[in-house]
């Protein structure tokens, strides 16, 4: 790994940015839209780690869900190395999405379904505050995986397993809400398509 001995490079005051292998691109390339979006979702789910940190001691499940969401940090860090890399420029051991990634998300989202009653509706966005903020990265996600869909239409060097892995990964984080706020007694808001505003104040004059 190289060593961070200077954060400014003054490199991207022209309106470019480097990719791994040297190559110099525009910063609004679709390639660095899609991965600078894979570390605001990761940047997001770290707030939601923040929020869990005061639970930890007390509260098993976010314990457990920290530790998801710790290996899932380091899964999309691995995922916007890959795209910031050419497929040309790749080495021997990179780490890459793989497809146990994939599984391990199965897997993540199969054990916190058993401590939930199934979805007979929608449900908003919302609960304790690590929920709702893994309903925001959800909502990253999705943005990603829909940029890295658009990319790979342009780009045949990127891996199918990192589109399986961001749409596993979206319904994961809507699971792990619906879980800690589970855990933490927060009701859920079903979606009411016949709801009302509230009534007219009365104002006295």
């Amino acid at each position: 790994m190289p060593k961070l001995t200077r954060i400014y490079t003054r490199g991207g005051d022209n309106g470019t940015t480097g990719l791994v292998g040297g190559q110099r691109v525009k910063k609004y390339a679709a390639r660095i839209e899609t991965y600078g979006t894979i570390d605001e979702l990761s940047s997001v789910i770290g707030v939601a780690r923040t929020e869990l940190r005061p639970l930890l001691p007390t509260h098993t499940r976010a314990a457990r869900l920290d530790a998801w969401l710790a290996w899932v940090q380091d899964a999309l860090f691995n995922l916007g190395s890959d795209l910031a890399t050419m497929p040309k420029d790749r080495w021997d051991g990179m780490p890459l999405t793989a497809a146990d990634d994939v599984t391990a998300l199965e897997r993540g989202i199969d054990e916190a379904q058993l401590d939930l009653e199934p979805l007979a509706n929608f449900i908003h966005p919302g609960g304790s505050a690590p929920g709702a903020q893994l309903h925001v990265a959800r909502t990253i996600a999705r943005r990603a995986e829909r940029l890295l869909v658009r990319l790979r239409e342009d780009d045949d060097g990127v891996s199918d397993l990192t589109v399986h892995f961001l749409n596993r990964l979206s319904d994961a984080l809507f699971v792990w809400s619906r879980w800690i706020n589970n855990e933490l007694s927060e009701p859920e808001y079903l979606w009411n398509a016949n709801s009302h505003p509230p009534e007219p104040r009365k104002i006295s004059t």
